[in-house]
């Protein structure tokens, strides 16, 4: 396993949190209707599904409230303005592993593998908001907001949960790739194709 800190890990999720703000800024008017590589989810849907992650690990951290909806059964119909309900999400998340110490060995979160040390929990939450930010991205023919060193810690996290979501259908099985590529590999790892084009798709 890979020799970090958690200086380290609340870095990758600033950076992860500011893909995903950047990503939703840049939509056009006309793009929140359009197709994404989250199957069957508009952008729209795909940045609801994402907030709410980001409220879920903040609730988790905290006892606080969680998301007011589904994430996982996303509206499509946001009634606020979108960067501003970014904003707040990732806010949440931010303060709440602000809290959390680097030598933290439990750190609570959403997901079905139980408490995970801090940097894993961390870099979990990162991975949501980078990928999530990805999918906005190319949905709205923006360039990739993820670049080969947030791609390769990214990629050390999801090594260490990714196996069993895969059950939960959160991603699909693995894709080839050319290691070479951090991003790519990060990607197909994921089950997404680093090439995915809003071209065609419907």
């Amino acid at each position: 396993m890979r020799d970090t800190t958690m200086t380290d890990w609340k870095t990758l999720l600033d950076e992860s949190h500011d893909a995903l703000l950047a990503a939703v800024s840049g939509v056009p008017a006309d793009g929140w209707g359009r197709a994404t590589p989250c199957e069957l989810w508009t952008v729209t849907q795909v940045l609801q599904h994402a907030a709410g992650d980001q409220v879920g690990y903040a609730a988790a951290i905290t006892g606080e409230p969680g998301p007011a909806y589904d994430p996982f059964a996303p509206s499509g119909r946001l009634d606020e303005d979108a960067v501003a309900f970014t904003r707040a999400a990732i806010g949440r998340s931010a303060a709440a592993f602000a809290t959390v110490t680097a030598d933290a060995e439990a750190v609570p979160n959403p997901l079905p593998h139980g408490p995970l040390p801090a940097w894993l929990a961390a870099g979990a939450c990162a991975l949501d908001a980078a990928v999530h930010a990805w999918d906005i991205a190319v949905a709205t023919a923006q360039p990739s907001p993820l670049n080969a060193a947030m791609a390769a810690g990214l990629l050390t996290v999801s090594r260490q949960i990714v196996e069993p979501l895969r059950a939960w259908g959160a991603y699909a099985a693995a894709r080839p790739a050319d290691p070479a590529d951090p991003v790519a590999s990060l990607l197909a790892y994921l089950g997404r194709d680093p090439a995915w084009s809003p071209v065609g798709s419907s």
